[in-house]
């Protein structure tokens, strides 16, 4: 396989192997009775099977930075999850309290109101505020559209402005809202911010088959929970 920058999609006559395809996978735990026990044991499959990241809430940022030190797996936090409906500086001091306790990367959900209601220069005045802060530790930032809940002019519009205002990467989904991913979605998303940012797609994605399909449609990220069911043939 040629080496591929860990932003770009997948090449449509490319087929991953378990190892390649694992380094694009944020192995995630977001539930909430999610235990310390349960988050340790993601933190051990992430290490032995190679994935990018572990993805957890804020609450679990130290104990997966404290055993995923040392490793290329990377600690990935939530910000402004599920809803997105907090303020500009709730999510920025969120993500700065994460990036201070070890966060490499921060997933962050938008003001889904604002992108219904097209008003771009709110979204990005949010998203900059939280790559501000984000970029100022040395980590990255995803920003998470919510994709089921806007119209693809208002998909559009969010990627625009998450581009505008600095992001890492686009995220199709949070998987906690009225469905996840979607094939579609992820081109659009990729069409729309190039080949400058990642796009993550997030949100049911249980099988190989499924995150192989993301990865040729536009994906550079596999967020999932069921990130071992990727890497089985």
């Amino acid at each position: 396989m040629p080496q591929i920058s860990e932003r770009h999609s997948l090449p449509a006559d490319v087929d991953p192997s378990a190892a390649e395809l694992a380094s694009r996978v944020d192995h995630t735990l977001l539930k909430p009775e999610a235990s310390a026990e349960q988050v340790e044991t993601l933190c051990q499959e992430a290490l032995e099977l190679g994935f990018a990241s572990v993805c957890v809430n804020g609450l679990w940022t130290s104990l997966v930075a404290e055993k995923l030190n040392g490793s290329q797996v990377l600690t990935c936090t939530v910000v402004g999850f599920p809803l997105g409906a907090s303020t500009s500086e709730t999510k920025a001091f969120e993500a700065q309290e994460a990036v201070a306790n070890g966060a490499q990367e921060i997933d962050m959900v938008i003001d889904v109101a604002a992108a219904r209601a097209g008003d771009q220069a709110a979204l990005e005045a949010e998203i900059h505020a939280v790559a501000q802060v984000v970029h100022a530790g040395g980590a990255e930032l995803k920003v998470i559209i919510e994709a089921c809940l806007l119209t693809d002019d208002q998909k559009v519009l969010a990627c625009q402005a998450a581009v505008a205002a600095g992001a890492d990467y686009v995220k199709t989904s949070t998987g906690f809202s009225t469905s996840g991913a979607t094939a579609q979605d992820v081109a659009l998303m990729r069409k729309t911010v190039g080949e400058e940012i990642g796009v993550k797609a997030s949100g049911g994605v249980r099988t190989r088959d499924a995150a192989v399909e993301m990865l040729r449609a536009g994906a550079s990220r596999i967020g999932a929970s069921a990130g071992a069911a990727l890497l089985e043939a």
